[in-house]
């Protein structure tokens, strides 16, 4: 049989072959350790992962800070929702402030989807059916993305989120103030100018995943605290919507041109 040392020696080197020496002493002495154990006293582990980096890969001397869900890049090109005015001030959504809305922390999947709708004639002793244009439509738009909490303010960000979606798709009723008003316009922007800028839409349907596969950490937020996944998936299903006056302004030359990306009015 071949000499485990040796063979490990070949492939760390003489030097990191000093470290591996616990391991037969361990086994010699016949004495029972944990090898998770053993790779955490000695940094045997540590010296094989870092075998393969490129020079400068391990930082040195560098002090690291605490993230943020915020930026202060104004060219900021995260899909973000935008909050309604009138619930800005609540403390449970007040996260969302720090990113000017509703972000996916990670790039998210996005379904787009455009239709120009055409009704069949076909007319007797024809081979070939006609088609009469009807309308053209842009069609609801899935956006899901995942979402992983690691701390405390994390998981605060997740409760805003989901208390968020649950607001927005609601209506004003019973003893409140806008009574009768339906769920609110939110807008979406991401990736920059001519993909989503300023896009008025409204949220129709959410879903948030709850795994039992996953971990849960608590966060201190109501009298019992709450527990968020430290992984889930939520996916925002919304329509673009355009009011009947600023449909009946729109210009397509005005939109080929891309002029609609400069003025603001959302056109997709």
């Amino acid at each position: 049989m071949a000499n485990p040392f040796a063979s490990v020696s070949n492939f760390v080197g003489s030097e990191a072959l000093k470290i591996g020496e616990g391991i037969k002493d361990t086994i010699v002495g016949g004495v029972k350790q944990r090898v998770t154990d053993f790779v955490a006293d000695t940094g045997f582990g540590k010296a094989l992962r870092a075998l393969n980096l490129l020079p400068g890969a391990m930082p040195q001397g560098i002090s690291f800070t605490d993230g943020s869900w915020g930026s202060n890049n104004e060219l900021d090109w995260r899909v973000r929702l935008s909050v309604p005015s009138q619930m800005a001030g609540s403390p449970l959504i007040s996260p969302l402030s720090e990113t000017n809305g509703m972000v996916f922390p990670y790039t998210p999947q996005v379904m787009l989807q455009h239709r120009a709708s055409y009704q069949s004639i076909t007319p007797v002793h024809t081979n070939y059916p006609y088609f009469a244009y009807q309308n053209s439509e842009v069609s609801s738009m899935s956006i899901m993305g995942d979402f992983l909490i690691e701390n405390a303010k994390e998981g605060e960000y997740w409760i805003a989120v989901v208390h968020y979606l649950r607001s927005v798709t609601k209506m004003a009723y019973g003893r409140t103030s806008n009574q009768g008003s339906p769920p609110p316009v939110v807008r979406l922007n991401g990736y920059g100018d001519y993909v989503f800028k300023n896009v008025p839409v409204i949220i129709t349907e959410f879903t948030v995943e709850l795994s039992p596969q996953t971990d849960y950490i608590q966060v201190g937020l109501g009298p019992n605290g709450s527990w968020v996944p430290v992984r889930s998936n939520i996916s925002v299903t919304c329509q673009p919507i355009y009011s009947r006056r600023q449909t009946t302004q729109f210009s397509l030359d005005a939109f080929v041109r891309g002029d609609y990306v400069i003025n603001g009015k959302g056109f997709i």
